[in-house]
């Protein structure tokens, strides 16, 4: 029976096969690195705003409240962003000709909200309550970051769906006292596990149910 495919097309099948398997996890190893980068994720990126806010000024220098600004963190699903009366709380008296806040004054005489650029934003289909998280000991800094020290606001984390479960399969070693929900300067590192435990029964999680799909896509 005579040769239909000349030698060298073995040849060339497994260079196809190789280029192919390659060509498959250079892709792969390329979509995950979009994935994560700071490109994709818009970690420790800036977003300009109407008003160059200083969290760190405000927050740090000043030693702001977190509720005072965003007065419904305790109490509603979002944490609110501060109508400009608020605002002008302090700077009907403070800074009143400053430049950089014409637009807060602007917004104030108007009767006109400022439009703020988000910073943080999860897809409609995750439901995110901040109430429930503030009542049950995860602070502030947990998600947010150390924004006492950010001059301008920017993500310090990724709010990927794995970075979430890393916290509801383990809130022992986030969760922290009630009273230290708004305490930027409360540790960072993880809690003894013996201490988490603790706290978890403190602050009354329920552990079961932390990861079931409804609990965040409803």
């Amino acid at each position: 029976m005579p040769q239909i495919f000349h030698q060298s097309a073995n040849v060339l099948a497994r260079f196809l096969i190789v280029s192919l398997v390659i060509l498959i996890f250079t892709v792969s190893a390329v979509a995950v690195a979009y994935y994560r980068s700071s490109y994709s994720t818009k970690v420790g990126v800036t977003i300009d705003q109407p008003v160059p806010f200083s969290h760190q000024h405000h927050v740090q220098v000043l030693g702001v409240d977190c509720r005072f600004c965003h007065n419904s963190v305790e109490t509603s699903k979002t944490a609110s962003l501060p109508a400009t009366e608020i605002c002008m709380k302090c700077h009907s008296q403070l800074w009143t000709n400053a430049n950089l806040l014409a637009p807060v004054r602007e917004s104030f005489e108007n009767n006109e909200p400022i439009h703020w650029n988000r910073v943080h934003k999860l897809p409609d289909f995750v439901f995110f309550n901040h109430s429930i998280h503030v009542s049950k000991g995860i602070g502030c800094s947990t998600c947010h970051g150390r924004v006492d020290r950010m001059p301008l606001m920017a993500k310090a984390e990724s709010l990927h769906m794995q970075w979430c479960l890393q916290c509801h399969r383990n809130p022992e070693i986030f969760v922290r006292p009630k009273d230290q929900v708004f305490e930027m300067t409360y540790p960072l590192e993880p809690n003894p596990e013996q201490a988490g435990q603790q706290l978890v029964e403190t602050n009354q999680i329920q552990t079961r149910g932390l990861t079931d799909c409804q609990t965040c896509h409803r």
